[in-house]
């Protein structure tokens, strides 16, 4: 079985999953048995393992959660979800982002027994809020994936550059250099982001 840590600084481990035989009730249930790890699996089949963040990207992550979910509420359209929901995305890969919004209709289309766990859906918004220790190319390569599994918007959110990366389907990489706000129009319509909590 094959294993790569790939930070020292907060450790992420890359397991062959087709070596160990989860089935997706059995990813499910180690999910539940150790919660303080976050886990996800590539449409490969590696399973990844990430450890906890550390407190100030916590806190950036509950600020974009926080300020989504005011949106939300007021707009009715849609449900948030925070890191610690899973999805399973059409390609097979069980993933987490930081933050995700599925419009209303989409969510209750998938049957309830199906919510509970990893929800057979690919969000129509994530963000991904890179950490110091996060492989740029890798967040990268994750946020194409969610555009070519059904999202219809993505931020990719690099506090240390001060920088924002947009994904849209059908069109190119989108970079914002230090900007104070980013917009979510017109998936999200109305939804404004301050950068400045986040930076």
């Amino acid at each position: 079985m094959a294993t790569e840590v790939l930070s020292p600084e907060a450790p992420t481990v890359r397991v062959d999953a087709h070596s160990l035989g989860l089935t997706d009730e059995q990813f499910f249930q180690l999910c539940q048995d150790n919660r303080d790890l976050r886990f996800e699996m590539t449409a490969r089949g590696e399973l990844i393992i990430m450890a906890p963040t550390g407190s100030e990207m916590g806190r950036r992550n509950a600020r974009i959660n926080q300020r989504l979910l005011n949106w939300a509420d007021a707009d009715s359209t849609g449900v948030v979800f925070d890191s610690s929901a899973g999805f399973r995305l059409p390609n097979g890969a069980r993933v987490s982002p930081d933050a995700s919004w599925v419009s209303r209709e989409r969510y209750e289309a998938v049957p309830p027994e199906e919510r509970e766990k990893f929800a057979p859906v690919c969000p129509d918004f994530v963000v991904e809020l890179r950490s110091p220790s996060d492989n740029l190319q890798e967040l990268q390569g994750r946020m194409a994936e969610y555009v070519e599994n059904g999202a219809q918007l993505g931020w990719l959110l690099d506090p240390s550059n001060r920088r924002v990366y947009v994904y849209r389907p059908g069109r190119e990489v989108e970079i914002l250099e230090g900007p104070e706000t980013v917009s979510g129009d017109p998936v999200l319509p109305g939804f404004v982001l301050s950068l400045q909590e986040i930076w």
